[in-house]
């Protein structure tokens, strides 16, 4: 199985960018499942039903998020209905949607995504590790699912490898998001999971982390609040990752960084 994943979603120009894109990254890659995390896609802050609609109607399989999935407060009634459109799992019990979903491809497989948020410089949400075991308690690849993917948002890279490991053996890929840096660390791991500690951001890079330059500046200068926080809006880059899957374990064969326009140098899996 080939599922591509694309890092942090950043206002309308990583909007446009991964909406504009995803239909001929599907095509050339061979892509059989997209993910899209989608927490900053509303102006930068958080995402709507309707802005979901868009990237699921450009191919996206299933949205994640993190953080800042509740700026939006209108997403609070929608995301029930929502049903690929994913909040951290490690939410505490009772709090509206789901942080997984089991997906059944065009051609059978079947797909588990799980979004996960981190504690380290984080809100204090559950223990993911615990909410991970729970959630896989009885699953066994490829018995029950041919694929697992976990999207951990998370700050710390000490956590998130920590995750990776944890889970070596027991899913496909483990992919962090939050910090809208990619890493160069996109490896399968010695149990044959695979994993890469920062998918990067769709976004504008010519920014401080999809944010106006000058914006952010003036907050770290002057310690004032100044004007809202507002994403930068030139030529965004489209950054995440592709694995491939072996049916036969469920594990990882191959994973490769991914990225597509804008100003970083251009990554493309060669497999």
């Amino acid at each position: 199985m080939r599922i591509l994943f694309l890092g942090d979603v950043v206002g309308r120009a990583g909007r446009d960018a991964v909406i504009g894109a995803l239909p001929m990254l599907r095509a050339r890659l061979a892509v059989d499942a997209a993910i899209v995390n989608v927490e900053n896609a509303a102006h930068g802050f958080g995402v709507t039903a309707a802005i979901a609609a868009e990237f699921r109607a450009a191919g996206a399989d299933c949205l994640t998020t993190g953080n800042h999935v509740w700026d939006q407060r209108q997403l609070l009634g929608e995301i029930d209905g929502e049903d690929r459109l994913l909040r951290p799992l490690n939410y505490p019990d009772g709090t509206p949607g789901r942080g997984a979903v089991l997906l059944t491809l065009d051609d059978g497989r079947r797909l588990l995504v799980v979004n996960l948020m981190g504690r380290l410089f984080m809100d204090p949400l559950d223990d993911p590790f615990a909410a991970i075991d729970r959630c896989l308690a009885g699953l066994v690849l490829p018995r029950d699912v041919e694929a697992i993917v976990v999207d951990f948002h998370a700050e710390a890279t000490s956590e998130k490898m920590a995750l990776g490991h944890y889970l070596d053996g027991r899913v496909s890929l483990v992919v962090g998001t939050h910090t809208h840096v990619p890493t160069g660390d996109a490896m399968v791991l010695a149990g044959g999971t695979g994993y890469m500690t920062d998918a990067g951001m769709s976004g504008d890079y010519d920014s401080v982390i999809g944010v106006r330059k000058e914006t952010s500046i003036g907050r770290f200068t002057t310690k004032l609040p100044g004007e809202r926080m507002a994403p930068a809006d030139g030529p965004a880059t489209v950054s995440g990752v592709l694995v491939e899957t072996d049916d036969a374990t469920g594990l990882a064969r191959s994973i490769a960084p991914l990225r597509h326009g804008g100003r970083l140098a251009a990554a493309w899996p060669d497999f």
